[in-house]
């Protein structure tokens, strides 16, 4: 009876060590046309949560984006090249299958307000009915919920200061 304790206590340790050695990678995805400072914080933020973020840029061919891929891709190396657990690429297809190529076990969403919720909610339903991708939603610092990326665009087009919204907005141009 002694042995058979020890035996599943040791099984129960070894289970826990294992599980504790894994990598935790999160996968935020976005188009990030362009990324603003309320997408840094939710990087920031996901680095307490998760060994490693993925910040994967999907492209849809259906949509127009005001800042090409390069420079959106170019744009957020910068500012995470110091920052080796965080890593940019592009992708087209299912988030899930993407979460699948780096073994990213969670899809992380910024929320802003209770609408974002609303719509990150189906999303996150669908994606969990497909695989076994949980997405863990960060609410937003409270001064940067205002910060939306079409209104940005719009701030840019006609050639107004981005610097507010945008952290180094110079790499986008």
């Amino acid at each position: 009876m002694g042995i058979k304790n020890h035996i599943c206590l040791g099984m129960s340790v070894l289970v826990f060590l294992t599980l504790s050695s894994m990598r935790k990678i999160g996968l935020f995805p976005g188009s990030f046309d362009p990324f603003t400072k309320g997408h840094e914080f939710i990087v920031s933020q996901s680095l307490e949560i998760f060994d490693e973020i993925i910040i994967g840029i999907g492209i849809n061919t259906e949509k127009k984006y005001l800042f090409d891929l390069e420079k959106r891709i170019n744009h957020i190396d910068g500012l995470y090249s110091e920052n080796n657990r965080v890593s940019v690429h592009a992708y087209e297809g299912l988030t899930i299958d993407l979460c699948a190529k780096f073994s990213a076990s969670h899809i992380i969403r910024g929320l802003r307000n209770t609408i974002d919720f609303e719509y990150e909610k189906s999303i996150a339903q669908m994606n969990r009915s497909m695989s076994d991708v949980d997405t863990v939603f960060i609410l937003t610092n409270e001064q940067l919920s205002h910060i939306n990326s079409s209104i940005v665009r719009e701030i840019y087009k006609n050639k107004g200061d981005i610097s507010l919204y945008v952290t180094h907005p110079q790499i986008l141009v």
